[in-house]
């Protein structure tokens, strides 16, 4: 299954590649006008699905632009067909194609392909989490003052100006912010050592599902949404190196109390 995933997400990924100049003018909008959505996202979707539906016709399927498939083997796969729309509209290189699995509604494995940089990452639930085929193991022994820390917004105004509030009061705490915009890459980025942590609220399954099995995989603290009453929206995902989820954890509580609630 896991090969499935991986020569899926790589076709994908061809496609994006073969699509990315293409007209800025061929975008839709979603749940706002910061929500786009291209013809390459629906294209990705639509080979990946046709994979999936050849190799493995009984699965289920989620995909962020083809909503729900039921099926009756008890393995649902989860795909974001372009995680990064708008850095892909303005050929910015930081996008991916995501693929997730889950058995009875836990996490069985995952495949993050990043077309521009040839970086396939990819998890296997207690095998371990691998780049290009190499193991990969999260860096440990980072302070909370040295941390390089990634995280993103939403698309709904008022939602990013909370997000924004929450912000000021981690940046200052921490040696600097990266918002490259596709969470399934910030995700892997943990796993691999380019950020130390990361944070996000609203990621949808589809948004999290493979980066969020790398990341433990290769050994990170992952906060999954609906992870308990830590003070926190349980919404938020959270990722880091071992050792650095309490002071993480106490950093954003903090920021989010000072912001008056808003979204972290």
């Amino acid at each position: 299954m896991l090969r499935l995933a991986v020569d899926l997400a790589r076709s994908a990924g061809a496609l994006l590649l073969e699509g990315l100049h293409r007209s800025r003018t061929q975008v839709d909008t979603k749940s706002s006008r910061t929500d786009m959505v291209t013809e390459m996202d629906r294209t990705s979707e639509a080979a990946i699905v046709a994979g999936l539906r050849r190799a493995r016709p009984d699965d289920a399927v989620l995909g962020e632009e083809g909503g729900a498939r039921a099926g009756s083997s008890g393995v649902r796969w989860i795909i974001d067909p372009l995680d990064g729309t708008t850095n892909y509209l303005y050929g910015f290189p930081s996008f991916a194609v995501s693929i997730g699995a889950e058995l009875d509604g836990q996490a069985l494995l995952g495949a993050v392909h990043d077309p521009v940089h040839g970086e396939t990452f990819t998890a296997l639930v207690g095998e371990g989490a691998r780049r290009n085929g190499q193991p990969l193991r999260v860096g440990a022994g980072v302070e909370l003052a040295t941390a390089l820390v990634g995280t993103g917004f939403a698309y709904q105004a008022e939602r990013r100006a909370a997000q924004a509030e929450v912000l000021t009061g981690v940046l200052p705490q921490v040696r600097d912010i990266r918002r490259a915009g596709a969470a399934a890459l910030d995700l892997c980025w943990v796993a691999c050592g380019r950020l130390d942590a990361f944070y996000e609220q609203g990621l949808a399954p589809w948004d999290r599902a493979a980066g969020s099995l790398v990341a433990a995989e290769a050994g990170a603290w992952v906060r999954a949404p609906g992870a308990g009453d830590d003070g926190l929206p349980e919404d938020l995902v959270v990722a880091c190196g071992p050792g650095l989820e309490d002071p993480l954890i106490a950093l954003l509580r903090r920021a989010h109390a000072e912001a008056g609630g808003a979204g972290a």
